[in-house]
Parts: structure tokens; sequence; C-alpha cells
């Protein structure tokens, strides 16, 4: 059984950071694209970043200089490192394998508030 298990959410100040956490069990992931998406109340599910089997990385316009995707792939993991946090970064945040089926975490909220 594929499980994908975020972690590393919480409140953080605007201008804080935080560093999410994916770990995938069920499945060896140096294989496949990784992605993180986000979705805030009442808004659809957006793509954020995405980290190539190869190490590539490209991310959307409004996180890019702010957000580092990263892999350990010895440990199975992706991570997301948010730095310069802004209110409108408050999301669930969710990690995707993109393996022959895409394969979703549960979820870690990411609350930025003063």
């Amino acid at each position: 059984q594929v499980r994908l298990v975020e972690s590393g959410g919480g409140l953080a100040q605007p201008g804080g950071s935080l560093r999410l956490s994916c770990v995938a069990s069920g499945i060896i992931i140096d294989i496949y694209d990784m992605g993180w998406y986000r979705q805030a109340p009442g808004k659809e599910r957006e793509w954020v970043a995405v980290i190539t089997s190869d190490g590539d990385t490209n991310y959307s316009d409004s996180v890019k200089g702010r957000f580092t995707i990263s892999r350990d792939n010895a440990k199975n993991t992706v991570y997301l490192q948010m730095n310069s946090l802004k209110p409108e970064d408050t999301a669930v945040y969710y990690c995707q394998c993109a393996s022959d089926y895409n394969y979703w975490g549960q979820g870690t909220q990411v609350t930025v508030s003063s």
C-alpha cells in the first residue's frame, strides 16, 4: 500500500519559515517526479513546485524565490522549504508522487498570520 505522509505544517508569522516533509512508503520515489500542491479555503488546488527524478526543479510564480523543493531518495522523502512566508501562503499543502498512478498525501495545514 502506497502512502505519502506530510508533516511540518503549522502556524508561522509573515516573513517566517517552515519546512514541510513528505515521507513515502510502499513505493520507491527515486524514479518519479514529486510535487507539492496547495489548496486554500474556497479555492482550487494549485501546483506549487516539482522536482524531477533527475533533480530538476520548477516553481509557480507565486512562490519562486521563496520556496525550495528538494528530495532525499535515501530517505524516500521530499521537502519543501518555505521562506518569507505571506498570509496568502495559508493553505493545506499536499505531496504528490507522479507515478503511473498519481498518489497524494493527506495534507498538512500551513497558516501564516500575525
